[in-house]
C-alpha cells in the first residue's frame, strides 16, 4: 500500500477563511435574539429561540477543515466521499468552491477511478468505512479527516468489543453513513432501529425466538454469517450519535435485563457492556427543544437537511407538545397558509394547509446540528413577512 499523508488537524487557516465563513453562515438577527433571551416579536408572531440549536463543535471544524484545505492547496483538486454534513447549504458551497462529490455506484461503492496521489480528498465529519479508508488510501492521495470525534469515540468501543469476541449492538438507522462506518470496524454486529425491533433481540436470547424469523428480520442489519444463538451471548451497546438518548438507553436496560434471564445475574458483568456514546451536542439540543416546547408554543419549527437524523429527532421530541414541521430552508414557507416539509420517519415531502394559527401565536425554532445561523434566520425572516 502507498504511504499516504492523513491529515486530522488544522492548517492553521482559520484567520484566513474566517471572513468567508462569517459570510456564508453568520446572522445578525440570530446573534440579536440570543442576546434578547432567546425572544424576538414581531406583529403577531412571538419567536422563542431554543437554548442550543445549530452548528455543534463537530461541524464547525468539519467546515473549518474543509475551507482550510482549499485555501492550502488552491490548485488541486479536491474531493469529498459524501456529503460533509447533512446541509444542503453546506453542501451547495463546497461544490461553488470546487469541491468535487466522488460518485457510487449501484451497489454504494465509491468510484475512485479519477482519484490520483496528486488530489486531495476530504473524510466528511460522519466518517468512512475501513473499506473505504483502505482503497483511498491505496490511490496515494493526501487525506484530510474531518470526523467527529463522537463518532471516533463511538468507534473505539466498538472496536474494544471486538477485540474481546464481543458482538456489537448498534442503535442506529442502517443506512446512515456514520452507522455504516461504525459497522465496518465490528467484526460482529446488530443494527437495533427501535424499541420494537430490541425486543424480539430480548425474546431470542431469552429463548422465544425463531432463527429463521430472526436472520430474516435482520438479513439487512447484522454482519455476515451472524448466528443469534452464539452471536448474542457476549453483546456490548453502541449508537449512532444522532439517536434519542432516552431510547438508547432504553435499549441497553432491555437487552441488560434478557441477559441477566437468560444467564443469571453473576454473568452480567461478563456478558453485557455499555457506554452512553450519544454526541453531548445532540443532547444539548435535544434537551433545550423539550424545554421550549414546554412553554406553550403554538407551534415548532426545526430547520435542517431532509436527511439529517439530529434533526428529525427534534422534530420527533417537538410532535408530543404541539404541530411542529420539519423544514429545509425558507423556500419551504410556501404562505400563510401552506408549508412544505418532511414527513417524520418517512422520506415523504409533504405539504401541509392550516399550518400558522390565527390571531398572535407562540413560534418556537430550533435546529439540527448542521444548520448554519444564516438559514435559520431566513426562515424566521420568511414567516414574520408572511405574517405581516
Amino acid at each position: 500500500m502507498k504511504n499516504t499523508n492523513i491529515i486530522r488537524k488544522s492548517f492553521g487557516l482559520k484567520k484566513e477563511i474566517l471572513p468567508t465563513l462569517q459570510a456564508a453562515y453568520e446572522s445578525p438577527l440570530i446573534n440579536r435574539i440570543k442576546d434578547n433571551g432567546f425572544i424576538y416579536r414581531q406583529g403577531r408572531a412571538t419567536v422563542y429561540l431554543a437554548e442550543e440549536f445549530g452548528f455543534c463543535y463537530g461541524v464547525d471544524r468539519a467546515i473549518d477543515y474543509a475551507y482550510e484545505t482549499r485555501a492550502k492547496f488552491p490548485d488541486k483538486r479536491i474531493f469529498l466521499t459524501n456529503e460533509i454534513i447533512h446541509n444542503p447549504r453546506v453542501n451547495k458551497k463546497l461544490k461553488e468552491m470546487d469541491v468535487r462529490f466522488l460518485k457510487k455506484s449501484s451497489n454504494h461503492v465509491l468510484d475512485l477511478e479519477d482519484v490520483d496521489a496528486n488530489d486531495v480528498v476530504l473524510i466528511p465529519a460522519f466518517g468512512n468505512s475501513t473499506e473505504e479508508l483502505s482503497r483511498l488510501q491505496g490511490r496515494g492521495c493526501v487525506l484530510v479527516d474531518t470526523t467527529c470525534g463522537s463518532v471516533m469515540s463511538v468507534w473505539k468501543r466498538v472496536e474494544y468489543y471486538k477485540q474481546d469476541g464481543f458482538t456489537s449492538m448498534i442503535h442506529g438507522k442502517y443506512n446512515h453513513e456514520e452507522t455504516q462506518a461504525t459497522c465496518s470496524r465490528a467484526e460482529k454486529y446488530l443494527i437495533v432501529r427501535d424499541k420494537t425491533q430490541i425486543l424480539k433481540v430480548c425474546d431470542y436470547i431469552e429463548g422465544r425466538g425463531n432463527k429463521e424469523a430472526f436472520l430474516k428480520e435482520f438479513e439487512h442489519t447484522s454482519s455476515k454469517g451472524f448466528d443469534p444463538d452464539t452471536d448474542l451471548s457476549h453483546v456490548g451497546c453502541a449508537n449512532q450519535t444522532t439517536m434519542l438518548s432516552g431510547d438508547s438507553l432504553e435499549i441497553a436496560d432491555l437487552l441488560k435485563a434478557s441477559i441477566e434471564k437468560r444467564y443469571g445475574k453473576s454473568e452480567v458483568n461478563q456478558r453485557f457492556r455499555h457506554f452512553d456514546t450519544i454526541c453531548s451536542a445532540t443532547q444539548d439540543r435535544q434537551d433545550a427543544v423539550l424545554k421550549l416546547v414546554k412553554k406553550g408554543i403554538d407551534v415548532m419549527i426545526v430547520v435542517g437537511g431532509f436527511n439529517s437524523s439530529n434533526t428529525e429527532h427534534l422534530v420527533e421530541i417537538s410532535l408530543n407538545y404541539c404541530p411542529a414541521f420539519h423544514v429545509n430552508d425558507a423556500e419551504c414557507i410556501l404562505s400563510n397558509e401552506k408549508i412544505q416539509h418532511k414527513k417524520v420517519f418517512s422520506e415523504a415531502i409533504i405539504e401541509t394547509s392550516g399550518w400558522l394559527p390565527a390571531g398572535e401565536f407562540n413560534l418556537g425554532v430550533t435546529a439540527g446540528a448542521s444548520t448554519p445561523n444564516r438559514v435559520i434566520e431566513e426562515v424566521i425572516q420568511r414567516i414574520l413577512e408572511i405574517t405581516g
